[in-house]
């Protein structure tokens, strides 16, 4: 299974790579301005819409059922065009309201936009990118299904197609003179359409048989629903947080794309981690209790756990002991300022706090969505919503936009605990096995070690790191000094062996 891991993550690698250089083009060309803050929300609308139904609820409740069937060989083939023909439906009708109230759905993202040029094209950009979400749901759905198969490869490597279609989109913009915004916004359009295609094949060359039929309200259809819908309000508060913190951001000039390009860097390692763990843990668990494998089941959740902590702790600590001079390096040119710099640094180390409760909730989910419990993740969704929504507020009068960050990561960290008190009625499959207890204290212990050594290194590179020919080089020799660090102390400390190694590199 940890080869599946490494699949999913090294193409996450690539595509948060790629993600980052167009971040970095986008800071260096439009910085904080109107056409970033507009575009970033416009570009906000459908991905928020895309989680809460194809990635989120639906996606959730169609994988341990198109897992179970295909397991039992009963009508796959026919659930998944099933639940292919009704989110299309679904999608098309919804873009079609978009478009005629697109000026509400901006106001419920960025109310602090209004009455000021970053409303109007923020309108303007949402209606050309929304008809994206029809092409990344279903993309979201053909995914589910070659995770199931075990096919991971091409559903990982999607993203990477709207990254490089961006970074064109920019160039282009730049080299024809043509707008930025709405050269991006078609870009995003196109780019859709690009990834469904690629899965689509990939479904094709599988074997699995899709057809498009009027959607029908069939047995399997209502179980996925009855499943879906707890599911939906899940994912409907989850946004409801992101939502949150961009209401507040937007009432601060220049705080809407600090927060975004804070969290373009804590979602590096997120999606390396988090979505690959996701993405790979819940057909595998679905398919051990199909199987009544509890031992398995352990397993798979305890290496899942621990793959996500080994890497998770040493990438918090960083981000917040040395912010500034990532972001500074990174974004710091053109019309991004060093002030910019500063308030994205700090809106950066909370992140850091909450960066491994955002994962771990990706390892927990599953848990309870391969049991097709889909109403207690609603619950502590729930509470932990009220919990963000008090403090991102209330505090936001106090100290600003950091209130959205730390709300979103005290929030996390709650929803972390009741999720956890949650499975102590799992049984076997949800246990901490012997291995993960004895290397959790010194993964933690590696990770402070290490911690202390970036902070020296950077000590000594302070001067360089603000140098414009070299600060590049001295950011990459101070994460590397880092990533050495840490692989020597887990060497040392037994977390990781050289058996250990070579079982990562084949699987």
């Amino acid at each position: 299974m940890i080869k599946f891991f490494l699949t999913v993550s090294g193409w996450t690698l690539i595509s948060r790579f790629a993600g980052l250089f167009r971040d970095l083009m986008m800071a260096a060309y439009l910085g904080t301005g109107v056409i970033a803050e507009a575009f970033q929300a416009a570009f906000s609308l459908p991905n928020l819409f895309r989680r809460f139904f194809a990635e989120g609820a639906f996606n959730l409740a169609f994988v341990p059922l198109y897992t179970k069937k295909l397991a039992t060989q009963d009508g796959n083939e026919e659930f998944a065009s099933q639940a292919l023909s009704t989110l299309a439906g679904i999608l098309i009708l919804l873009t079609i309201i978009s478009q005629l109230f697109m000026p509400y759905f901006v106001y419920a993202m960025a109310s602090g936009f209004e009455g000021n040029d970053r409303f109007e094209l923020a309108v303007e950009l949402s209606r050309i990118i929304f008809p994206y979400i029809i092409f990344i749901s279903l993309t979201a759905l053909f995914s589910g299904i070659l995770n199931s198969h075990r096919h991971f490869i091409a559903a990982a490597a999607a993203p990477v197609i709207l990254n490089i279609i961006l970074i064109l989109s920019m160039i282009l913009s730049i080299k024809m003179g043509w707008d930025t915004g709405v050269t991006l916004s078609w870009g995003v359009f196109c780019a859709g359409i690009a990834q469904m295609g690629l899965v689509y094949i990939a479904v094709r060359r599988l074997g699995v048989k899709l057809t498009l039929q009027m959607p029908k309200f069939t047995p399997d259809i209502k179980k996925l629903f009855l499943l879906a819908i707890p599911a939906i309000f899940t994912g409907g508060v989850v946004q409801i947080n992101l939502l949150v913190g961009r209401q507040v951001a937007s009432y601060f000039e220049g705080a809407f794309a600090w927060l975004y390009y804070a969290d373009r860097l804590y979602q590096l390692p997120l999606g390396v981690v988090g979505i690959a763990i996701g993405i790979v843990l819940l057909p595998e668990l679905s398919r051990t209790l199909i199987n009544k494998n509890s031992t398995d089941g352990q397993n798979a959740f305890n290496r899942a756990l621990e793959f996500s902590l080994l890497l998770t702790i040493p990438s918090a600590i960083a981000l917040i002991i040395v912010p500034l001079s990532l972001i500074s390096v990174l974004f710091e040119r053109g019309a991004f300022t060093n002030a910019d710099s500063i308030s994205t640094a700090h809106a950066l180390a909370i992140y850091g706090l909450g960066l491994p409760a955002f994962v771990l909730q990706k390892v927990l989910q599953p848990l309870y969505f391969a049991r097709e419990d889909t109403k207690s993740p609603f619950k502590f969704a729930l509470i932990a919503m009220l919990l963000n929504v008090g403090l991102a507020i209330g505090l936001s009068f106090y100290i600003g936009f950091l209130a959205a960050a730390i709300g979103t990561s005290i929030s996390s960290w709650a929803m972390i605990f009741l999720l956890w008190n949650g499975c102590k009625k799992m049984g076997k499959s949800s246990q901490i096995d012997t291995r993960l207890k004895h290397n959790l204290p010194f993964i933690i212990i590696s990770s402070i070690l290490m911690g202390f050594i970036i902070y020296i290194v950077q000590y000594f590179l302070n001067n360089s790191l603000h140098t414009p020919n070299i600060r590049y080089i001295m950011l990459i020799i101070l994460i590397l000094s880092g990533i050495i660090s840490y692989v020597f102390f887990i060497i040392l400390f037994g977390v990781v062996s050289k058996k250990d190694l070579k079982g990562l590199t084949r699987g």
